[in-house]
């Protein structure tokens, strides 16, 4: 079709930033958006196909660029592994530049995320409904619904990178960026609008992927949430009243589930925690980057399951190679130890068939449920394998070798091991038994449990300690099997306690940096094997690519 494929190629264009190409062959003439959509499943199929993207988005380089330059996680040199061109220690140290691929990746896949989104909304916008027996309620909804998702892209734009291009249309080409506010008011006024239309959540209806009313009100919560961080403006009063309206119900029905583990489960669908989620299913939208990075290349015996894991990511250590802690040192990261003993997500992870587990880190001693030892392959072939929590290189200390003693090792991003740091499953892996599970638990962008935690800040922010407490206790609760042995109280909450526990209840759903940038601790805060850098640092630069095909995009400051 004309339009469509005239759309294609301006949506390079917005990724490459060269021109958008035209073309005119006659044939193209009479297949148009109000000819080509034949029913509701047609309908359907295209507006799925942003939201595909927007699971795509959630992982790799956009998760990459969130967790990795933060306190809690890291990809250490392993020996003859992992030191890939120096890209993990650039991340780790705050030293990227823009050539790095992960900045790269993710600019273009903000952009080509709004242009899926802008294509299907104006061909959409041309369809009749009531000829496929569809209602304007029904339009109105789709189209909100993509207004919400290009809002979406362009707030995590705004996060990343600061302002961003605004399209209206994919017939625009080579724009120059917005500036932070304006930029900022275009996410606003799209959210504003979607909430309006949205229809709400019902008791007992399942997540089935789509934006409701209650998701939009959430991203515009999210946006007054950091709003000082994207604009130097106070907006934690809007953000507030937003969360109170969404807990009470304004949006929709939503209530905080009764596990740890109900909105990360195979059936998180019906989790009623979930106010967003994009369906994740085997063979189709799958969590196997997450997988890929983050366990030991043996740990398929013990998930009893094939092989594909490379052995590279892993929590930043709590403990110093002696075995003493590092918070006494830092206040943020070791966070493995930032989870109390009796919590129940601390035990290690078991699969316990037909969809049961328990626990969600692998640490200690690795054998299989069975009581099978699992053995290393490198610096400990044949040997138990045993993951620590502490980076070091305890392969070389012994008589002959490279250390005399466990007091000389050094812990920094190029001494790992293969067993080094403790392995994150929050995506649960069920055995080949249960292969038809396999990734069937739904990615959760948006739970009731961050509005909680978003008005407990705000009453932390506004002086109200008391009640910032009781919001986060309510999710605490739930974690252990008998009584909290350490809740938040007025006395204890302060502004490191809150980031404790938005690392502990979120850890490793991609947005620690922005919980750091907000509390303006991401640069000037030590934690393991890391120093205080500069400000200008809460912003990626803008790639060598983009600007390379678009000569009117400029630079953020302090990038070359």
């Amino acid at each position: 079709m004309k339009s469509t494929l005239n759309n294609l190629l301006c949506l390079i264009a917005v990724l490459s930033f060269s021109s958008c190409l035209k073309l005119e062959q006659e044939w193209f003439d009479q297949v148009v958006p109000e000819t080509f959509f034949k029913s509701e499943k047609d309908v359907k199929a295209a507006l799925y196909r942003p939201f595909t993207h927007a699971r795509w988005y959630m992982g790799e380089d956009r998760w990459n660029l969130q967790e990795y330059p933060a306190d809690q996680f890291a990809i250490s040199t392993k020996g003859r592994h992992w030191y890939n061109g120096g890209e993990n220690e650039r991340f780790h140290y705050h030293r990227w530049t823009q050539d790095d691929g992960w900045i790269w990746g993710t600019w273009r896949g903000t952009l080509m995320g709004v242009a899926l989104a802008l294509d299907t909304k104006q061909d959409l916008e041309r369809v009749d409904y009531e000829s496929l027996a569809l209602t304007q309620a029904d339009k109105d909804d789709h189209l909100s619904q993509l207004n919400a998702l290009i809002a979406f892209f362009y707030m995590r734009g705004l996060d990343y990178f600061g302002g961003m291009p605004i399209f209206e249309s994919l017939d625009q080409e080579a724009l120059p960026r917005n500036t932070d506010q304006e930029t900022f008011d275009h996410i606003e006024r799209l959210l504003i609008e979607a909430i309006e239309k949205l229809p709400s959540k019902v008791a007992g209806e399942k997540e089935e992927g789509a934006m409701k009313k209650a998701a939009a009100a959430a991203l515009l919560a999210r946006l007054y949430f950091n709003a000082e961080a994207y604009t130097g403006q106070n907006r934690f009063a809007e953000a507030e009243e937003l969360c109170r309206d969404i807990i009470d119900q304004k949006y929709g029905v939503y209530s905080l589930d009764a596990t740890w583990y109900g909105p990360h489960s195979f059936t998180n669908d019906s989790s009623p925690e979930i106010i967003w989620s994009i369906p994740s299913e085997f063979n189709y939208l799958q969590y196997d980057w997450f997988f890929n990075f983050f366990y030991h290349y043996n740990t398929v015996k013990y998930f009893d399951i094939d092989g594909g894991p490379w052995n590279g990511a892993h929590l930043t250590p709590s403990l110093k190679p002696d075995g003493s802690p590092y918070s006494t040192d830092f206040k943020l990261g070791s966070p493995f130890e930032k989870f109390d003993d009796g919590d129940l997500r601390k035990k290690p992870y078991v699969y316990h068939g037909n969809g049961r587990y328990e626990g969600m880190f692998l640490v200690g001693n690795h054998t299989t449920p069975a009581g099978e030892q699992i053995v290393g392959g490198e610096e400990y072939n044949g040997q138990p394998l045993v993951f620590v929590d502490q980076v070091a290189r305890f392969s070389e200390v012994g008589p002959g070798k490279r250390y005399s003693s466990i007091n000389d090792l050094p812990s920094k991003m190029s001494e790992g091991e293969e067993n080094t740091g403790v392995r994150l499953v929050k995506v649960p892996i069920p055995n080949n038994a249960d292969q038809s599970l396999r990734w069937g638990a739904d990615n959760p962008v948006i739970r009731l449990a961050e509005i909680y935690y978003m008005l407990a800040e705000c009453r932390l922010r506004a002086g109200d300690p008391e009640e910032a407490a009781h919001l986060i206790n309510q999710v605490r609760v739930r974690n252990f099997e008998g009584t909290d042995p350490n809740p938040a109280t007025a006395a204890n909450l302060d502004e490191y306690r809150m980031l404790d526990e938005w690392g502990i209840e979120f850890l490793g759903e991609g947005r620690r940096r922005t919980d750091l940038i907000r509390w303006n601790k991401f640069t000037t805060e030590r934690w393991w094997d890391h120093e205080p850098t500069s400000d200008h640092l809460k912003r990626f630069p803008i790639p060598t690519q983009a600007i390379s095909g678009n000569n009117n995009l400029h630079q953020n400051p302090g990038y070359n």
